[in-house]
């Protein structure tokens, strides 16, 4: 077994647009151990957001390789990715991705309908998640009733709810005012030191990146060797208090 939790090697993902071939990703080698909070940064179109849906299996790599928990996650069929992904990974949306005629209980449950739980099993764990969150008194509440920080603390619920041994994030502040992106945060990091979560996030808020014990910058498809910032791109990440 791998003492990584996330391996890439060498991972390569290139788009067809007529006949051109656009690269989004070359070459990446990424690892992350257990309980570490990485974060994703790098410029618009850098290929933060192509590398995460690669970890999640939501896309196939042109070239290279994804190991997730040992699992060489490129090698699983159509059928198997699904549930392999709903038992090991979590996924948080920038757009919250909330089915709008559900209540925030029965999006939770969601996810619980493709494992062998019987129904009470499954409220019982969706209860569980909302509370965590702090939503234990939203449960009947649909998306259209709640604030944006809400709804995605409703989607991070949902993202824990199988208790996965990964979170990723994609942008999960990038539609949320100052407040609910810091509640947001504050919570992504009391899953990742009190529940022992992995977690990768992609942001391009340096603000954001504070909360992760690492981070990891991404230019023009390339991930950079650690430290190294992309070229021409003003950023300054705020020291740790």
């Amino acid at each position: 077994m791998s003492e990584w939790v996330i391996e890439t090697r060498n991972l390569t993902k290139e788009f067809r647009r007529a006949q051109f071939k656009i690269p989004a990703l070359k070459n990446a080698d990424l690892h992350v151990q257990k309980g570490e909070f990485v974060a994703l940064m790098g410029p618009s179109g850098s290929g933060k957001s192509t590398l995460l849906h690669l970890i999640a299996a939501m896309d196939r790599p042109t070239g290279g390789e994804v190991f997730v928990m040992g699992q060489d996650v490129g090698k699983l069929s159509e059928g198997a990715v699904a549930r392999w992904r709903n038992a090991h990974i979590g996924f948080v949306f920038q757009s919250f991705n909330l089915i709008p005629v559900l209540t925030a209980l029965e999006n939770v449950e969601l996810p619980l309908k493709l494992t062998k739980l019987g129904k009470s099993k499954r409220i019982e764990h969706a209860k569980k998640a909302l509370d965590v969150v702090g939503l234990s008194d939203r449960l009947h509440h649909a998306p259209r009733q709640l604030s944006g920080g809400q709804e995605q603390r409703v989607a991070i619920a949902r993202a824990i709810v199988t208790d996965p041994d990964v979170i990723l994030a994609d942008e999960p502040t990038g539609n949320l005012d100052s407040g609910s992106a810091q509640d947001v945060l504050t919570l992504l990091g009391r899953l990742n030191k009190e529940f022992g979560k992995t977690i990768v996030m992609v942001t391009h808020d340096p603000h954001a990146a504070r909360t992760a014990s690492r981070i990891r910058y991404l230019d023009k498809g390339e991930l950079l060797p650690e430290g190294q910032v992309p070229e021409d791109w003003a950023l300054t990440i705020p020291a740790k208090e």
